[in-house]
């Protein structure tokens, strides 16, 4: 819902609007807090037969319909219905169902406990949405250069270096959407870090390594200078009318680098490239508490989903083990699993002939080998794994 629309909201839906503003919490939060209530109060008169099904949201005067005495007639019921509405007729995924119950309960507690509207909460019957956890999705790490490479090969593109800078940060630094696009110049220190305004407007500060400020570096010459208005003169990022660049613009050009690149289709979207950032952070090593801060979460369970992906890459990784497909059988399968087992591993390391060299011959078992035949086997082994230096050494100690 739009800023310049909730005018159209009820009377305490805007003054609760207002306290959320007042509060410091970002707009996107009042925005969508917004288009909550806003179908919350819908359907409540729909249900009690006020307006259509059929009707405009613009033929809708939800300020003169949704009065005080209509509110305080509003029964757990009534918020129950709407809850599964949104669930069985609407499909919202877990995440939107439990924003949306969240938004109207804290409206309610509002009325409640601060203005003393009401004397009874009608939510405090109801249990919150559940959602349950679910892994982070993002892009591996070939993902990303070839989505770079596409970006830097785009010649004809005259914003080429202004939207390769944009994806390196995204990639290096794990920032939001909205904070890309409210970075202003004087955000950008000499010392090579960044300051960021994060959700509820708290600020943190990112150390850029030599692949972001090398992109900034490329970027801000090509930056326009001249017809910028005066409220977005001091904007990082400039559309092609000049203005600050919008989260959608951002979101549109990601769209058409995953499409030229053959990644289309992936179900991946500005915040994956957030969790791959976190992703390929914490794979190499960066502390669970540094990463929190890096990402600006207020709380540790929310950067602890990262430990979950590894844990998955790990156990990924055990099933790869070339003895992972060796189980308890008879004595001449455990035989030729080891020896298959063996090969892989022979072959991995670029051995030639690595299934002569490892296996016996067909018509003898491993007791019929002899000593001297073992002896040559091996001596064959090491000498196509081992540097000729490395093999002389070995010999002159010996």
């Amino acid at each position: 819902m739009k800023r310049e629309d909730f005018h159209t909201l009820p009377h305490w839906a805007q003054k609760y609007i207002e306290n959320i503003d007042s509060r410091a919490k970002s707009s996107h939060t009042a925005r969508e807090y917004a288009s909550d209530l806003r179908l919350f109060f819908r359907y409540v008169a729909e249900r009690r037969g006020l307006v259509s099904a059929e009707d405009e949201w613009a033929d809708i005067d939800l300020h003169a319909l949704v009065d005080t005495d209509f509110i305080k007639s509003i029964r757990s019921g009534e918020i129950l219905d709407f809850n599964n509405h949104c669930r069985d007729t609407l499909r919202h995924k877990p995440t939107t169902l439990s924003r949306r119950f969240i938004a109207v309960k804290r409206f309610f507690r509002y009325l409640t406990v601060q203005r003393h509207v009401l004397e009874q909460n009608p939510m405090d019957e109801l249990d919150p949405q559940k959602t349950g956890k679910r892994l982070p999705v993002y892009l591996p790490l070939e993902d990303c250069l070839d989505l770079l490479r596409t970006v830097e090969h785009d010649v004809e593109n005259q914003f080429r270096e202004r939207d390769y800078c944009i994806l390196t940060l995204f990639l290096n630094c794990g920032m939001r959407l909205s904070e890309l696009c409210g970075l202003n110049l004087a955000d950008i220190y000499r010392d090579d870090t960044m300051r960021i305004r994060g959700k509820g407007s708290k600020e943190r500060t990112v150390y850029l390594n030599p692949a972001c400020t090398a992109a900034l570096r490329r970027y801000l010459p090509t930056r326009p200078q001249e017809g910028l208005k005066a409220e977005d003169r001091d904007a990082v990022f400039i559309s092609r009318n000049k203005r600050r660049l919008n989260q959608r613009s951002v979101e549109m050009m990601l769209e058409k680098y995953l499409k030229f690149c053959g990644l289309e289709g992936k179900g991946y979207s500005i915040h994956t490239l957030r969790h791959t950032a976190a992703t390929l952070m914490y794979q190499n090593d960066v502390d669970v508490l540094q990463l929190k801060e890096i990402l600006g979460h207020e709380n540790l369970s929310t950067t602890q989903i990262y430990t979950h992906v590894l844990n998955s890459q790990l156990q990924d990784a055990v099933r790869q083990n070339p003895l992972a497909d060796i189980r308890a059988g008879t004595e001449e399968e455990n035989r030729k699993a080891t020896q298959e087992a063996v090969i892989r591993m022979y072959e991995k390391l670029g051995v030639p002939d690595a299934r002569e060299l490892a296996g016996y011959p067909d018509d003898k078992s491993e007791e019929e080998e002899s000593e001297e035949e073992k002896a040559a086997r091996r001596d064959a082994i090491i000498a196509q794994i081992l540097p000729k230096e490395m093999r002389d050494r070995a010999k002159a100690e010996e």
